[in-house]
């Protein structure tokens, strides 16, 4: 039997839909609120900087909840729509196990992300993270080598930095020249510096040659050049400067200069303990052989280029489309330029090598005939 020809609709002809009725759900009014927690705080948690980077980037107004310009100190839920320069964000609500990485600083690296000299970075080195960034906890300046640690998580590197926790600082210092037993002392008592009073919790000389000696120094805040100062102070300059221990966290043999190694997971938990924070409630994930291996295999970085820091992406404008960033397209010259090709031109009156362009063969020598033999 033959099928029917199908009939046209006709364009005029109004389309019918059916007819529905949506009815909102019911809110429970004895049904328990829910819980809120306050937004920089799960910002920090996500890994786009410490807390109070966060309320400055909040005060900026570039954070939106539920289409409305966030304020410093709001409380939002799982439900609420956070957005960063209307960029979704996926933040935290449950306690998260961080990263936490280890590395080798060596001299002649910077610990910035925005340099305008263009000098090696440490941030370039990093291996990649789908959510978050890295956060270097304490800095070290271009000429002192040592332990550097990274963290994807706000809160442990404030616990790190802040001042108020006090964490000790270890370094081994060789300078040109030898303490006296006074100068020791009064290391350790305090020295007026331009910024006030600094001193080291202790100070132990650890020997040395020649004219060098090397010094055991531990102090617990981390203010700009502070231990290359105290020992200026006394007018013996700081020829060699090195962070061997942060906190709990010593700076393990096996990883040498340029060198990191990413903590386990027991390692992290422990970190977590040590300052305080919460442990997440969810069983640790179990690794696979090959990520056994990798995580607690010590590895040299390779130089890439990282995302910047949502607190340094500029806002939005209109000029680039709202996306804040400059346009990485073409341009109207690059285009014309890309069509208007050199057309390549065919050889006029081209010859074909012929048998007789070919040089001779030469008589081969005796002395390469036997070479090789006997």
């Amino acid at each position: 039997m033959a099928r029917p020809f199908k009939q046209q609709r006709d364009p005029q002809r109004p389309v019918r839909r059916p007819a529905t009725n949506f009815t909102k759900l019911e809110v429970d009014p004895n049904a328990p609120p829910a819980p809120t927690q306050r937004l920089h705080k799960l910002l920090a948690l996500a890994g786009l900087g410490s807390r109070r980077d966060m309320e400055e980037l909040i005060a900026s107004g570039r954070v939106t909840v539920n289409g409305q310009v966030a304020t410093v100190g709001q409380g939002v839920t799982e439900h609420d729509v956070v957005r960063l320069d209307s960029r979704p964000l996926r933040l935290p609500f449950e306690a998260e196990l961080p990263q936490v990485l280890i590395y080798h600083k060596p001299e002649g690296e910077i610990v910035s992300q925005d340099d305008p000299e263009g000098r090696a970075s440490v941030f370039d080195k990093l291996p990649k993270i789908k959510h978050g960034k890295w956060i270097a906890i304490g800095r070290l300046d271009m000429n002192t080598s040592g332990l550097l640690i990274f963290t994807t998580s706000g809160e442990l590197a404030n616990h790190f930095m802040h001042p108020r926790y006090e964490v000790e600082r270890e370094y081994a210092v060789r300078i040109f020249g030898e303490l006296t037993e006074g100068q020791m002392a009064q290391l350790k008592e305090g020295i007026e510096l331009e910024d006030g009073p600094a001193n080291f919790d202790s100070i132990t000389s650890q020997g040395g040659e020649g004219a060098n000696h090397w010094y055991q120094v531990i102090l617990r805040e981390g203010r700009n050049r502070e231990v290359r100062r105290l020992f200026e102070a006394f007018q013996l300059p700081v020829s060699r400067l090195m962070r061997v221990r942060f906190g709990p966290v010593n700076l393990p043999p096996r990883v040498k200069r340029g060198q990191m190694l990413k903590l386990e997971q027991k390692e992290v938990v422990g970190l977590l303990e040590w300052a305080g924070l919460e442990v997440p409630k969810a069983p640790l994930r179990q690794l696979t052989q090959r990520e056994k291996l990798k995580a607690t295999t010590v590895f040299t970085p390779k130089v890439r280029k990282q995302r910047i820091s949502a607190l340094d992406r500029p806002p939005p404008t209109a000029d680039d489309g709202g996306k804040g960033r400059p346009h990485r397209g073409k341009t109207e010259a690059g285009r014309n330029s890309a069509a208007k090709k050199p057309v390549p031109r065919k050889p006029a009156n081209r010859r074909v090598r012929q048998t007789s362009d070919l040089n001779a063969p030469q008589m081969q020598k005796k002395s390469d005939r036997n070479r090789g033999r006997g």
